[in-house]
């Protein structure tokens, strides 16, 4: 059942590209290859881009900017112009027409196609819904569902003021027959978005089954992109052309400015392979991966990654068996949800439902501790380093914290910190980077981040050691060249990113550092 869903439902997620795409493509094919991919079209993937030839680590691929964008689903307040966090309450400045909640007067989205437009704003004003989203303000499940409608009101608004965005929206893939079948889902959407629509949002024009395709190309084809604090969701015109794979080739970032996609190569790619990207966490394990895809984009992932029990050697899955303590449990069928997981030493069995709840109340114990509570998170790790694997994902999880926080705020600056604790942001830090070599390899952000982390308790480390005697001259030369390379790697990775994010600004740092210690 899992892999008929799988082939009937298209992992490139469209019916057919934009003309746009279409033209660039068949001028690609006839005129030696001036795009570096091309779109092919398979029973199992749809429609996917493959590599027109060899591609090198960082080649740019598509930049675009969104056909259409608005706040993320489950989204608390936001500005409706440039998507920043906002509060409900009456001190919080509002547009003065419609009465919604905005970040100020000179916001930079107001009146801008990608931000706070006039036909939206007279939409929400005729039908008085920033009085009715103040008068729901303590009831965070209803906030969330009326943030939830920009996006889709937005496209409809489309369709009169920009009818070939709209047609290119229409293009792709819905899934809609797939998502009848799931009566839950289905269910939600007729209740909470089509009746919302057409009873109080001047929606009545459309009908129950176009507003339904809508929200299901949203649910497929939609990007969740965000910089500075800022959170939204965007549909491009070709980007949802990339094939899903739990451990992709490709990464992608946005410009904080244009909200345009930005997407390279992280690593080399071969002639004719296929153009991946993960639409997935890739620091969650397969159960909880396989879970996300198949709610939100409506196939089962069956990618090397998800088949292979041990997760590609990471055994980011595994549980420290409770029986014997020296063995490992895993699913004995990663691509069955349903699957049994098993001890590799003494068959101890676990139900996957078990193993879920297991999961649940332990991430919903990682989330309930501070972002910048160190001790809490250390605590967390020992209590659970006797009950999840050493590579597990939500250890790792919590390590990554702990690499970003050690070094960086009040009581535990990298300066003043005691040898101990900077040992341990080391220690963190190479952990860390040694799994995402694997999951997420190359020209990677969280590899970028990782790497810069790195070198500062390096060279903390070896200045601290250096001072006491405690290691080498030698040994203190052979640090500092490890400092180098990960200042250099960081730089080149980050510096990739979007000026005016917080990760080009590392980047520039990364570059700063270089250049103070006489290096390229």
């Amino acid at each position: 059942q899992q892999q008929q869903q799988q082939q009937s439902s298209a992992q490139s997620n469209n019916k057919s590209s934009s003309s746009e795409i279409e033209n660039a493509n068949e001028s690609c094919d006839s005129t030696s290859k001036q795009l570096p991919y091309r779109i092919e079209k398979s029973t199992i993937l749809g429609r996917y881009l493959v590599a027109n030839r060899d591609l090198k680590a960082g080649e740019l691929l598509i930049t675009e900017e969104p056909l259409a964008i608005g706040p993320c689903v489950s989204a608390d307040a936001v500005c409706l112009g440039c998507y920043m966090p906002v509060e409900l309450q009456a001190t919080q400045y509002r547009c003065p027409s419609c009465k919604w909640p905005m970040c100020g007067p000179k916001c930079r989205g107001l009146q801008q196609p990608t931000g706070h437009t006039a036909a939206e704003c007279e939409l929400l004003r005729t039908h008085n819904l920033g009085a009715a989203l103040t008068a729901v303000a303590d009831k965070p499940d209803l906030v969330k569902n009326y943030y939830e409608l920009i996006l889709i009101v937005r496209i409809f608004l489309l369709k009169q003021h920009a009818p070939d965005k709209y047609d290119n929206i229409l293009k792709m893939e819905s899934h809609t027959e797939l998502r009848k079948n799931n009566i839950e889902l289905w269910q939600y959407y007729e209740q909470n978005v089509v009746q919302r629509l057409q009873r109080d949002w001047g929606m009545a024009a459309f009908t129950v089954e176009e507003i339904h395709n809508i929200c299901g190309i949203l649910d497929v084809n939609c990007f969740e992109i965000g910089q500075n604090s800022a959170k939204a969701r965007c549909l491009y015109t070709s980007a949802f052309l990339l094939a899903h794979d739990c451990c992709p080739n490709t990464a992608h970032t946005d410009d904080p400015h244009s909200y345009a996609i930005i997407l390279r190569t992280s690593r080399a790619i071969r002639k004719d392979d296929g153009i991946t990207l993960s639409y997935a966490y890739t620091l969650q394990g397969t159960l909880k991966r396989r879970e996300f895809m198949h709610a939100g984009k409506l196939f089962w992932c069956c990618c090397q990654r998800c088949a292979d029990p041990k997760e590609l050697g990471t055994d980011c899955s595994a549980l420290v068996c409770p029986k014997c303590k020296s063995g490992s449990v895993r699913s004995v069928e990663p691509l069955n949800q349903t699957a049994a997981w098993k001890c590799d030493r003494c068959e101890y069995t676990l139900q996957s439902t078990e193993i879920v709840k297991l999961l649940d109340a332990i991430n919903m114990n990682l989330e309930s501790i501070d972002a910048h509570n160190i001790p809490g998170l250390e605590g967390f790790l020992k209590k659970y380093e006797r009950v999840l694997g050493p590579n597990h994902y939500l250890l790792l999880s919590a390590k990554y914290s702990l690499c970003q926080i050690y070094g960086r705020i009040e009581g535990y600056l990298l300066h003043t910190m005691p040898l101990e604790n900077v040992e341990k942001k080391e220690n963190y830090c190479r952990h860390f980077l040694s799994m995402i070599n694997v999951l997420e390899p190359g020209l990677t952000r969280l590899r970028g981040l990782i790497l810069y982390e790195l070198h500062g308790a390096i060279m903390m480390r070896s200045q601290r050691l250096m001072m006491t005697g405690g290691i080498s001259e030698a040994e203190f030369k052979r640090n500092i060249k490890e400092v180098v390379r990960c200042l250099q790697e960081s730089r080149d990775i980050l510096l990739l990113e979007p000026i005016g994010s917080n990760e080009h600004e590392m980047g520039v740092a990364a570059a700063g550092a270089l250049t103070e210690m006489g290096v390229k």
